[in-house]
């Protein structure tokens, strides 16, 4: 029987295309969502895990939760057995939090307490953590590595994330039989190759990617830079970025990990090569920085084969339409891409909304 692993806030951006690698590495996932992130589709079940269900011809077993509601988690915990958590759920904008943090505390903080709670009253004590790469401030040094010091944060976003980090090292310390695995990245971008799932927000993008997926189309005029002032070759904002099947499949391989009685472990996923960054800063944000994944090769038994180039950015590589007319300057025109149409999910007409179950809180210029 194939083992269950809960995944939460996994009708995401990121947790969908996680719980797609799952289902294909064998494992059984089921998925709790409150849909904060996440689009409705025919049913109950959200738009994005229905297209995961059509791609892998398998089942995801999904409840709406909310990880606040303590109830629904214990009744959860008594109806399945689970082997282990992989925690997605919370709020993720930078500049949001800047403006709610008591939002973000009560949420990230607060959520991932109870859920903890649980997870130890009913015996489940591996757990691979969502982190973010804001849990190391401004940077001391360049690239990032996983001995970069912690805890200098600049928003309650990236502070929640360091709180929880430091409450699951407490955790794992106090009580060898927990397994953790925490993973810092920076912006994942991309989509699965079919096109089903992606990442295309409701309303206006709090992401850079979204505004360059919607220029390729034609659904946007113009890409607007903003910025030539900053410490980089050519004065224009660097980022790290990773592609998200990429960091889907980094999930896999920090699960098995906990396998290996580990401890609590980091993980840096991201690339030791920035990309240019073009938008503008968000209140909270820290910019120029680039990762040194150095652990994260050692620890987990994944690479980047071919750093830059192992997808298609619209995750589908070999569409017409996508990539074409796309340069750097400032403003990007749509050019001829304007009326073509791939397969991606950008591509397909969406009556009523805009997404599938995607992560609509990555902001433009931060790190997740």
């Amino acid at each position: 029987m194939a083992e269950k692993v809960l995944v939460t806030g996994g009708a995401g951006y990121i947790g969908s295309h996680t719980v797609l690698e799952l289902l294909e590495a064998g494992y059984s996932p089921v998925v709790i969502d409150n849909f904060h992130n996440a689009i409705r589709g025919g049913s109950s079940m959200p738009e994005s895990l229905r297209r995961v269900q059509e791609l892998t011809g398998r089942s995801v077993e999904f409840e709406e939760m909310d990880i606040l509601d303590q109830a629904a988690l214990q009744r959860l915990f008594k109806k399945y057995h689970f082997v282990a958590v992989i925690h997605f759920a919370g709020l993720k904008a930078v500049g949001e939090s800047v403006q709610k943090p008591l939002d973000y505390y009560r949420v990230n903080l607060t959520g991932t307490i109870q859920l903890l709670e649980i997870m130890k009253a009913h015996g489940v004590k591996n757990l691979v953590f969502s982190s973010s790469a804001t849990v190391y401030g401004n940077p001391q040094y360049l690239p990032l590595d996983e001995a970069h010091p912690t805890g200098g944060c600049t928003n309650p976003y990236g502070k929640s994330k360091f709180f929880i980090e430091e409450m699951i090292r407490d955790l794992c310390q106090a009580d060898k039989a927990w397994n953790a695995v925490l993973l810092r990245y920076f912006n994942p971008i991309g989509a699965h190759a079919s096109g089903c799932i992606g990442e295309d927000p409701q309303g206006i993008p709090n992401n850079l990617m979204p505004y360059v997926s919607q220029v390729a189309i034609g659904r946007r005029e113009a890409l607007n830079v903003f910025g030539n002032d900053y410490d980089t070759e050519d004065g224009t904002g660097v980022r790290d970025y990773i592609h998200v099947v990429d960091l889907a499949k980094g999930h896999i391989a920090a699960l098995r990990k906990l396998k290996e009685q580990c401890g609590c472990r980091v993980g840096r996923e991201g690339r030791s090569e920035g990309g240019r960054e073009m938008e503008s800063s968000t209140s909270g944000s820290q910019r120029g920085r680039r990762c040194s994944p150095t652990t994260t090769p050692a620890l987990l038994p994944w690479a980047d084969l071919q750093p830059g180039h192992g997808h298609g950015l619209f995750g589908a590589p070999d569409g017409p339409g996508h990539g074409e007319g796309l340069r750097e300057e400032d403003p990007i025109q749509g050019g001829g891409t304007a009326g073509r149409r791939c397969g991606c999910l950008l591509c397909q007409p969406q009556p009523g909304s805009q997404g599938a179950g995607l992560d609509s809180s990555l902001r433009a210029g931060q790190d997740v």
